[in-house]
């Protein structure tokens, strides 16, 4: 449960600082500064969600298009991931969530920066627990 939740921690402070750097991109809903968290942590958790169920399909499904862009399409499918979870979270009733402005530009840059921030951040976690240990 450990490593999922810091997973879960980490993915959401990515997220965030995606919606500081992306403009287009932001994380909406809770008024105090502890609704606002676990706003940015139960978006990051549906995002995980729908890395682990709807992501390996629609990656078997687009190979030949990897094939064609040498990889590059893996942006896209990240920029889609992320639109499915602002799509996910704009349906809840409290109107909580992600949201993106434009899918070409604003998603496909916020995957970009969430995937150069998630590395940034996983080499911090890793050199931590190499400390540790």
């Amino acid at each position: 449960m450990g490593p999922f939740l810091l997973r879960a921690a980490l993915t959401g402070l990515a997220l965030w600082i995606v919606t500081q750097i992306v403009p287009g991109v932001e994380i909406v809903g809770g008024d105090t500064t502890v609704e606002r968290v676990g706003v940015v942590l139960v978006v990051a958790l549906i995002f995980g969600l729908v890395n682990a169920f709807i992501k390996p399909v629609v990656q078997l499904l687009s190979i030949p298009l990897y094939i064609l862009t040498l990889g590059l399409f893996h942006i896209v499918i990240n920029a889609l991931m992320l639109w499915i979870t602002a799509w996910i979270t704009e349906r809840t009733t409290k109107h909580w969530g992600l949201t993106i402005a434009d899918f070409w530009w604003d998603a496909i840059w916020a995957a970009i920066v969430l995937s150069l921030v998630g590395w940034v951040l996983s080499l911090v976690v890793r050199d931590a627990t190499r400390i540790v240990r």
